[in-house]
């Protein structure tokens, strides 16, 4: 997908979601508007074609009204709202560098160097359900390891760093994998068989970053200074979030697998918040204090 292609379907998503309902000739005049357009109408078979690469691609329903007028299906968009999110974002931001001005030194991004070489390859195998080869230089590795073969069933990026899930042919095991620990891929022109029933939200719904397991869900507490709850009530630590209000804090809870992830995010986070429950994280968190501190006690 060209950026000119993803910008001109994100410019038809972030229209529709403002205006609301827009008939096809109202669209066509905002086009004109718009730098994209350079001028040019947008023809109908253009927008149809437009209209089902959304939908296929990103999984935003365009609809149509009885009265001719088209907008999105809200509830579509919102079991999809981070993928969503990521395209209007990164329209946004390239629209208003390429907008004119040029600010483009004024502006400072986290770089994901793993979107810039095998993202698009690993998508592509996604949407045509293709196996991969790969070599794989994993941080706990000596040597990397040579011809992989693996169906990618599932992309997530989290904290600067795309990671891919799926079957490893070998073993049939469940695995992830770092994009940026990728060191060769190709496509093959096998295809495999996405399991049925099985979604995303059944390996990462529960947890905090990538380290999946079949650990049970657990209620995770956390007591939480009053101005690190309004950082979390801004932008929550996970989608099950749930706050209590107290005298001087706020109690905040999660269902949650505990992973490693889970237990460096909490770490981040200081003296502003302290585990209340379960027992075991309280353990995990502060065994790893006691590690850190021990890095000093010898000097």
């Amino acid at each position: 997908m060209t950026r000119d292609l993803f910008s001109r379907y994100a410019w038809i998503v972030d229209t529709l979601g403002r205006y609301g309902k827009l008939s096809r000739e109202r669209l066509g005049e905002l086009w004109l508007r718009s730098p994209l357009s350079g001028g040019e109408p947008m023809p109908r078979r253009t927008f149809f074609h437009y209209r089902r690469a959304i939908e296929e691609n990103f999984h935003i329903d365009i609809l149509c009204d009885a009265a001719g007028e088209y907008y999105i299906d809200q509830g579509k968009i919102a079991r999809n709202q981070a993928l969503t999110n990521l395209m209007l974002d990164n329209y946004a931001v390239n629209g208003a560098i390429t907008g004119g001005t040029d600010i483009s030194e004024r502006v400072e991004v986290e770089d994901v160097p793993s979107a810039r070489t095998w993202l698009p390859d690993v998508l592509e195998a996604m949407r045509g359900s293709e196996r991969i080869i790969f070599t794989y230089a994993g941080f706990n590795r000596s040597r990397a390891e040579k011809d992989i073969r693996f169906d990618p069933w599932f992309l997530k990026r989290y904290k600067q760093r795309w990671y891919m899930l799926g079957r490893r042919e070998k073993g049939g095991e469940i695995r992830t994998y770092a994009l940026d620990r990728i060191r060769e891929l190709r496509i093959t022109p096998e295809t495999f068989a996405l399991p049925a029933g099985v979604a995303a939200a059944d390996y990462f719904g529960s947890i905090i970053g990538i380290t999946t397991s079949r650990a049970r869900v657990r209620d995770v507490r956390l007591r939480v200074t009053p101005i690190q709850a309004k950082y979390f009530r801004a932008l929550p630590l996970h989608p099950t979030q749930h706050e209590e209000l107290q005298d001087g804090c706020s109690i905040f809870t999660y269902r949650l697998k505990l992973n490693y992830e889970l237990v460096h995010e909490i770490l981040s986070l200081g003296d502003t918040v302290k585990v209340l429950d379960p027992p075991e994280l309280r353990v995990m968190v502060t065994e790893a204090l006691k590690s850190a501190l021990s890095q000093y006690d010898s000097d």
